[in-house]
């Protein structure tokens, strides 16, 4: 019987490191195959971008000093794309509203479209600067990529989807998430967050594949 590795991915859609981490991700999935299954949470890092702004970037010059910054981290990553408007004219307010409505999605059409939809809607932000706090922007996304908008808005005017959202956040908080993307692998075993490299998150799963946690060790 195949041993298949749990990773719960803790990310905010508006972290630049979880944009970079997505390649990364998918390099992962076509080495190990149905040996790794990521569980996708959302976590709250953006949820409130004015006043993390003004309580972590004032000094070092808010928005144009954060701008600056998400643009240098992609400067060693070729293949990662940002928009020249990003950050700079346009400024998305929260993560929130696009975490709310792919948990809408997830509840609906399973996770498999979440995390396709994540995809597309972090493509928006970051190579076409859509702004993704608004929620007719994000709502046009969302048709556009074929999914039913009643069954989406119903689960957000229910409140299904805010309720699992919040369950994504009190799961972080348990976990004693700090930061975003994040990697809870093996039900704890290891944590690792941050720009964390292809070559230590793939060595980190070969050497857990190998030794599985109902076996003993002798370390």
């Amino acid at each position: 019987m195949t041993q298949t590795l749990v990773i719960d991915y803790y990310s905010d859609v508006l972290c630049v490191w979880a944009w970079i981490a997505q390649r990364r991700i998918d390099e992962l999935n076509k080495k190990f195959g149905d040996k790794v299954q990521f569980n996708y949470y959302y976590v709250d890092i953006f949820g409130d971008v004015a006043t993390k702004m003004e309580t972590q970037w004032a000094a070092k010059g808010g928005y144009d000093d954060f701008e600056a910054h998400v643009k240098h981290s992609c400067d060693d990553h070729d293949s990662v794309v940002i928009n020249p408007k990003v950050w700079n004219t346009i400024k998305p307010t929260t993560s929130a509203n696009t975490h709310l409505v792919l948990k809408a999605i997830e509840l609906n059409f399973g996770q498999s479209a979440g995390i396709d939809m994540a995809l597309a809607i972090r493509k928006g932000f970051f190579e076409s600067a859509i702004d993704i706090s608004n929620l007719e922007c994000l709502y046009q996304l969302i048709e556009s990529s074929g999914f039913d908008m009643q069954l989406v808005k119903a689960s957000v005017n229910s409140g299904h989807a805010i309720a699992a959202l919040m369950s994504d956040y009190q799961q972080a908080k348990k976990n004693s998430i700090k930061g975003t993307p994040s990697y809870v692998i093996d039900g704890g075993r290891q944590t690792l967050y941050g720009n964390v490299g292809y070559r230590v998150l793939s060595a980190n799963i070969e050497e857990l594949l190998k030794n599985p946690a109902n076996e003993a060790s002798w370390c």
